[in-house]
């Protein structure tokens, strides 16, 4: 499994980021191979995040070629490029 970690600075304020992200969500549902998805909010003003459970590195490469993937800085107005780390996990504590 793949942990992808992304946060970014909107423009938005925090109501209709909101809006936003809860309209597009049935698009994340339906993604091949992204088993979670949580919404954050970092204690930076308007900072925001992604964190992703991907099931292979190859859903995740998938997704990065995908329109909803380029559609997020559109979407969200984000103002600087956006800081994303992955990582390999290699054992979970809970099923």
């Amino acid at each position: 499994m793949i942990l992808q970690i992304i946060k970014l600075k909107s423009n938005l304020p925090e109501e209709e980021l909101l809006i936003k992200a809860k309209d597009r969500e049935l698009q994340f549902i339906d993604i091949p191979g992204l088993l979670q998805k949580y919404y954050v909010k970092t204690d930076r003003s308007g900072q925001y995040g992604g964190i992703y459970i991907w099931e292979s590195q190859e859903s995740l490469n998938a997704y990065r070629e995908s329109d909803l993937a380029k559609s997020i800085p559109e979407a969200y107005e984000i103002v600087e490029a956006p800081n994303i780390e992955t990582m390999d996990i290699i054992f979970q504590l809970r099923n």
